[in-house]
């Protein structure tokens, strides 16, 4: 489509968080709920976080962990326990007082009400996060060294009450994976909690085409009770960043609060250090706003629910079968290839609408591949290949069995080009920064993108510069962090301090 007329309306340029909400729309991805700042995830956004859970699950059990399940409501004692954890959650929490509804009639309009009764002896949470419940069974499982590490991860739905919704990214109910671990000593804790960070970068890397800056968060942003807080920060089309997960060092807080003790190889009691990490469905609004466009969704090809969708032309019925029949050929010699180790999602859509409506559908829907068959490419034996990454016009006409040797290629080269293209935009709007008047500055305009600087202000002096520009840093990056080349001489001089600080800082706005 030229740039005046596009599938979806607003474009980004004009409004930004309309054409989010517009593509997810156009992708029938999800929906609002009846319930209060909940979604309906629909089968082609279920199946991209489907498709998240399991190549995560494959990485999770490659390095020793197990799944399990807690309960999804936790005592209200449990969360008293640790007191700073909860207070970091107590704004956001949904809380169950009543174990059963009765009916009772209203005399004046003669309506029946359902009304709660059977008040709870003690109150339960709906788990905003699980590091309570779970280590009171950790407590239960755990008596020598020789239980350790115990490394365990849940794949579940949590509830923060959310006032702002937004789909896949803030909603009051979202499902995630949350990992938990117990281990001997502080160093191997540190160990697994750098292992975890690592594998959130490079699955974002690899699998969602999305490069990320890893860091640490500063003690102002930190999880709710950890020693240390890892990240992955994302920036999408509008210069916001995304904290697309966390990994966290939780040192002996948790453990001494519930008891997770054991006796070590000296014979002594003593209690574990324990990790915490997860990412969510809002890594699903990351990969919208990281790489959609003004015509819909466009998919990274690992999770795409399809990878290839074949698109039948039918102009004459007494053709029709032949090129249907070409069609499932093609599709079923596809699936015996693979991509990145699993077979090519293929479909053939059969529906008996026009190929206009067709080829826009999956557009929008941001299928990687279309292939178009008609009665002369059977005869040619040639395909027209149309590829989600390049401008909707472009098409190639390629020789069949060629296609399906370069496939898997074909895919790779989206993924690399998605990447190439998010990377070059993020490297372009990291801007470094050396004064603190040109720090103020930068915050002028609405959606300036990030600032890098060197940074040694205390924790007020942070807060203060955050409220006042409506920042935060999203983190100090890891030394192994792959920064833009733009960004290696900046000065050793704090902006604010003027301190010599060997501490960098990654400053943005943010969802």
């Amino acid at each position: 489509m030229s740039a005046e007329k596009t599938a979806i309306n607003p474009t980004r340029a004009q409004d930004f968080p309309e054409w989010y909400q517009q593509v997810i729309k156009a992708a029938d991805l999800a929906e609002n709920s009846e319930t209060r700042g909940c979604m309906v995830i629909k089968p082609w956004g279920y199946g991209i976080w489907e498709l998240i859970q399991q190549q995560l699950d494959r990485r999770f059990k490659a390095t020793g962990h197990q799944n399990a399940y807690f309960p999804l409501l936790i005592p209200l004692s449990y969360l008293e326990k640790e007191a700073e954890h909860a207070e970091g959650f107590a704004t956001e929490c949904a809380v169950v007082t009543h174990h059963r509804l009765e009916a009772v009639k209203d005399p004046v309009t003669g309506k029946t009400k359902m009304i709660p009764a059977g008040e709870l002896a003690e109150p339960y949470v709906i788990r905003p996060t699980s590091e309570t419940i779970i280590g009171a069974a950790f407590a239960r499982w755990i008596e020598s060294y020789r239980d350790l590490p115990l490394l365990i991860n849940q794949w579940a739905n949590v509830m923060r009450w959310e006032m702002r919704p937004r789909l896949f990214l803030r909603t009051a109910e979202f499902l995630w994976q949350e990992g938990h671990t117990a281990h001997e000593t502080k160093d191997e804790a540190i160990v697994e909690t750098r292992m975890i960070h690592g594998q959130y970068e490079e699955f974002l890397r690899d699998h969602l085409a999305i490069p990320v800056i890893p860091g640490e968060k500063t003690e102002n942003e930190r999880f709710p009770g950890a020693d240390m807080t890892l990240t992955v920060e994302a920036m999408v089309q509008d210069r916001k960043a995304i904290q697309a997960g966390t990994s966290h060092y939780l040192g002996q807080n948790f453990s001494k609060a519930q008891n997770i003790s054991f006796t070590g190889r000296d014979g002594t009691v003593q209690h574990a250090h324990t990790t915490s990490w997860g990412v969510s469905t809002r890594l699903i609004g990351t990969l919208i706003m990281a790489h959609s466009d003004d015509d819909g969704l466009v998919l990274p090809p690992r999770v795409a629910t399809q990878q290839i969708v074949i698109l039948p032309i039918t102009p004459k019925e007494d053709s029709r079968q032949a090129v249907l029949d070409a069609c499932q050929a093609l599709a079923e010699t596809l699936r015996h290839q693979t991509f990145c180790g699993d077979p090519i999602r293929v479909h053939v859509d059969t529906r008996d609408i026009s190929g206009g409506v067709k080829k826009w559908d999956w557009i929008k829907k941001g299928v990687p591949i279309r292939i178009e068959i008609g009665p002369r490419d059977i005869e040619s034996r040639k395909v027209c290949v149309q590829r989600r990454d390049q401008a909707i016009a472009t098409k190639e006409f390629a020789d069949k069995e060629e296609f399906i040797q370069r496939a898997s290629d074909i895919l790779g080269e989206i993924h690399n080009a998605l990447l190439a293209r998010a990377t070059e935009f993020r490297d372009a709007n990291i801007t470094p920064c050396d004064s603190l008047e040109a720090f103020d500055a930068h915050w002028a305009t609405e959606n300036p993108g990030w600032l890098y600087t060197p940074w040694a202000g205390t924790r007020e002096q942070e807060e203060v510069l955050s409220k006042q520009h409506k920042i935060t840093i999203r983190c100090l990056p890891i030394a192994e962090a792959q920064l833009p080349a733009s960004l290696a001489n900046t000065s050793s001089k704090c902006i604010l301090t003027g301190q010599e600080t060997t501490t960098r800082a990654v400053w943005g706005r943010s969802y």
